[in-house]
């Protein structure tokens, strides 16, 4: 058994890993400690891939109109349709909509075939839903697409600036890297974020501030280093351009006092965070989708950085405004000029960048100028006027703004492909052909994480069924519609090589990204690569890629914040879970990650839980100008009052509710293209149910009768809960297996309990009241596990003879441990810090993420006990 060097499949931070099989489709998972990114740590949702690399729901063949075929009819159908579509309508009719799970390798091919000789943009990717406003701040300050950060700034930086970012969920192993330069040096820790979140546990301050207002709350830093003469007039003078009237429109946002009312934020604490960045030279500050997903997210990237630039903390060791990217290859697909408003190797449509392409690529028909960008995409398919769509490993039915409106446009789109290693998933029941593609583990190929650190991403297992890579796949089409020569490439080293050779040809320095060290490199050393990061320490020597060297202010100014509506009082936050990816068709394999979040909650403050007539643990409709759905009420002191949140990961696949992406409106930033995931209207109302329970089976049933229904994995089958109207008995009925039947049926008291066995072993278990009185789940989902199921009695209460402790909810997902188990082990072993619990439990001691659950548990413990 050889342990294989890859890349984790989740995040930007680009973690490595260390694989080996152990056995058929078995794979132990640990951390690369030889990775620069991650040093062997691996955050809960990395330690348990394992569990994710099963055939379970894999797309094994290619498939027209939902019948197996053969690869080369597939490819065939594709490239005809497509070459007709652009015959008959231009290359404007057609389209790519691709994604951040693809290798660098798999964009890049992408991007030439579309832009390079079919001769359109309409090629963007799911990055435009997460960091294209990032993309465009870095341009407009810069003059180019550059991070000026690395992770090594951390170990340096004395103060981190969180910003729109629950890193201690969403970047795990970013967070215990804050955590432990905080415990070397002392370095502070501010989180500005209107949620209180598992992030702001820890922090020395949290700035609760007012959705959209992060320009007001920027540009009154910088208002105030400009006042206590912080600025660093020597870089301002040689490195940096000022539009005129910058200074002059920075002060009409007026004194600390106006912009924490701008903020509603204390002034106290406002005040605290202007002192601590004014006496902490040393700053990072990192930002992610509460900056970007906003119809203001360029501005707000640029106020950040006008910060830094005018300050100088930026090309210094522990100094610089750091986008962290959400996906593993953003970068990457960035690089290769993915996103619909740029050209590969970060060349914009500038004239002289068209024609170099051309050259570079022997092709005539380089696109001149930018395409579609996602949401006008789709709105443009809507309309009649995209004749084929090509996706390429994402969900944009569950995933855009409006996601209704994504359904409608490719419900009318006459041909659409989608390429996937899932079978099933919201996007690909419309799709005319579906292609299965490799997924993590059998893929090869390069990635970029955010701090621009190139990792090899390696196979370990074979193929499943006849999937292929996503190069191949696109590669094959192309040369079907007749540029077999420009496509020739055999393997992934062949296509990373031309990468190569495109950011070094005729660069002369004008564009910071230029890998062409590997220009010619061996397969040989291409196979052997280690992690490595490009572009060195940017901006170090005061020169940016602007034509005149120099880095730009951007002059942005706080724009009127909308009030609550009368029909729509609340505002709509979006985001993540923990343990949870996108639309879970990786992450909903595992039973471990299942348990942290096994329902989508919306999250209300108490206040308005009361003013709605919501109750903790009942269901809800939340409805938005564009669509309702379900979820469960989750009341939490953490949301501010008026607002409420709601976890992205949900689809048709897994729940009849929680399917948040149609609620947002398609309302865009102007200059990135990016929506505005984070301000949407909206009303909670309460959602009447006479009955509740659960399911728990070996098989997941595919449709459910009930007004409510979401399920998640269990060890050996699932747990669904469901809530509904009217009889439960045609319920049971039409969800039980054949099989040994044991129930107990109170019909007077709404009570139905029945369990379903056979040659001994539980087949599945259903438990629905009409009192809410319900047995806890852990036991009975452990007995899917045994081969001789309990006692009938057991079964039918629902628990075992002996009494088990509580577990309580997960709080640790990597070992397992529960909220009960926490407080108790506090109590009797009288544990006083995180360390300790983890000593006791392991809980808190491997990704770390839990670890602000686990210090607040013991705060209230310390608490009860003064």
């Amino acid at each position: 058994m050889t342990a294989v060097r890859t890349t984790c499949a989740y995040c930007g931070v680009g973690c490595g890993v260390s694989a080996t099989v152990t056995g058929g489709r078995q794979v132990d998972i640990r951390g690369d400690v030889d990775h620069p990114a991650n040093r062997g740590r691996l955050c809960s949702k990395g330690t348990h891939l394992g569990e994710t690399v099963g055939l379970e729901g894999r797309l094994l063949h290619p498939e027209i109109a939902g019948k197996k075929v053969g690869w080369d009819r597939a490819l065939d159908l594709v490239a005809r349709r497509f070459a007709d579509a652009i015959r008959r309508h231009g290359p404007d009719s057609v389209a790519f909509y691709v994604s951040g799970q693809l290798l660098t390798e798999d964009y890049y091919v992408a991007n030439k075939l579309m832009k390079g000789f079919i001769g359109s943009s309409n090629i963007d990717t799911n990055s435009r839903l997460c960091m294209s406003s990032a993309v465009v701040g870095h341009n407009r300050a810069f003059g180019e697409d550059v991070v000026p950060a690395s992770y090594d700034d951390l170990d340096a930086a004395d103060l981190f600036v969180l910003v729109g970012s629950n890193t201690a969920w969403c970047h795990p192993v970013v967070y215990q890297r804050i955590q432990a330069a905080r415990a070397a040096r002392g370095a502070q820790l501010v989180v500005v974020d209107p949620r209180r979140t598992e992030t702001c546990e820890d922090a020395d301050l949290h700035l609760a501030l007012r959705p959209g207002s992060d320009v007001a709350l920027m540009n009154g830093l910088l208002a105030h280093c400009r006042r206590e003469g912080l600025l660093d007039a020597g870089f301002l003078r040689d490195s940096v351009n000022i539009p005129e009237g910058f200074w002059e429109a920075l002060d009409a946002h007026g004194d600390a006092g106006a912009v924490a009312t701008t903020c509603d934020v204390a002034l106290e604490d406002l005040q605290r965070f202007f002192h601590l960045f004014s006496a902490r030279p040393r700053t990072v500050t990192l930002f992610s989708q509460g900056v970007n997903q906003s119809v203001r997210g360029s501005d707000q990237v640029n106020a950040i950085i006008n910060v830094h630039l005018a300050t100088g903390r930026i090309g210094k060791p522990g100094a610089a405004p750091f986008s962290i990217t959400g996906q593993p290859n953003a970068m990457g697909g960035r690089e290769v000029g993915g996103l619909a408003s740029t050209l590969a190797a970060h060349m914009d449509f500038a004239p002289e960048n068209v024609a170099r392409l051309a050259r570079f690529w022997g092709a005539q028909d380089v696109a001149a100028k930018p395409g579609l960008k996602a949401v006008d995409l789709f709105r443009r398919m809507r309309e009649g006027r995209i004749k084929a769509l090509w996706v390429m490993a994402t969900n944009p039915a569950v995933s855009l703004p409006d996601a209704n409106m994504a359904r409608e446009a490719l419900a009318a789109c006459p041909f659409v492909v989608v390429s996937d290693c899932i079978a099933d998933t919201d996007t690909s029941s419309h799709a005319h052909v579906k292609l299965p593609a490799l997924a993590w583990g059998e893929k090869d190929g390069t990635v970029t994480n955010s701090e621009r650190v190139i990792s090899r991403q390696r196979a370990f297992l074979p193929p499943a069924g006849e999937a292929k890579p996503d190069w191949w796949i696109i590669t094959q089409v192309a040369r079907r519609m007749g540029w077999e020569s420009a496509f020739y490439y055999a393997r992934p080293a062949d296509i990373y090589r031309e990468h190569a050779r495109l950011s070094t040809y005729q660069n002369a320095g004008a564009r910071l990204f230029n890998i062409g060290a590997h220009a010619a490199i061996s397969n040989a050393a291409y196979d052997a690569m280690e992690p490595w990061r490009w572009g060195g320490a940017p901006f170090a020597d005061g020169r940016f890629s602007t034509p005149d060297r120099r880095a730009r202010l951007v002059k942005v100014e706080q724009r009127a914040l909308p009030a609550p509506l009368e029909r729509w009082p609340l505002t709509l936050n979006t985001g993540r879970y923990r343990d949870h990816w996108h639309t879970m068709t990786r992450t909903g394999l595992s039973p471990r990650l299942a348990r942290h979040r096994q329902e989508p909650l919306i999250e209300i403050h108490a206040a308005d839980a009361i003013a709605c007539g919501l109750k903790d643990g009942e269901l809800a409709r939340v409805e938005t100008p564009q669509g309702a759905s379900i979820y469960r009420v989750g009341i939490s002191e953490g949301q501010r009052r008026g607002e409420i949140f709601a976890p992205i990961h949900w689809t048709d696949q897994q729940s009849s509710g929680g399917r948040t992406g149609l609620l947002p409106r398609p309302t865009v930033d102007p200059h990135s293209g990016q929506p505005g995931f984070k301000l949407t209207p909206a009303r909670v109302d309460p959602f009447p149910v006479e009955w509740s329970g659960f399911l728990v089976t070996r098989t997941a049933p595919r449709a459910i009768n009930a007004a409510y229904a979401t399920r998640v994995r269990a060890p050996q089958g699932w747990l669904v809960e469901l809530s509904g109207n009217g009889e439960m008995a045609p319920l049971i009925k039409s969800v039980l297996p054949a099989g040994e039947r044991i129930e107990a049926i109170d019909v007077a008291r709404g009570q139905f309990r029945v369990a379903v066995l056979m040659n001994g072993q539980l087949q599945a278990a259903i438990y629905l009241s009409r009192t809410g009185n319900l047995p806890q789940r852990d036991w009975i989902v452990s007995q899917l596990e045994t081969e001789q199921a309990g006692p009938a009695v057991t079964l039918l209460a629902g628990r075992p003879a002996t009494p088990q402790a509580d577990r309580g909810p997960i709080v640790c997902a990597c070992f397992d441990v529960g909220l009960k188990q926490i407080i108790a082990a506090i109590g009797e072993q009288r544990l006083a810090s995180v360390e300790a619990v983890g000593n006791a439990l392991g809980a808190g001691s491997n990704c770390g993420s839990c670890r602000p659950a686990i210090q607040r548990l013991l705060g209230e413990a310390l608490g009860e006990h003064a």
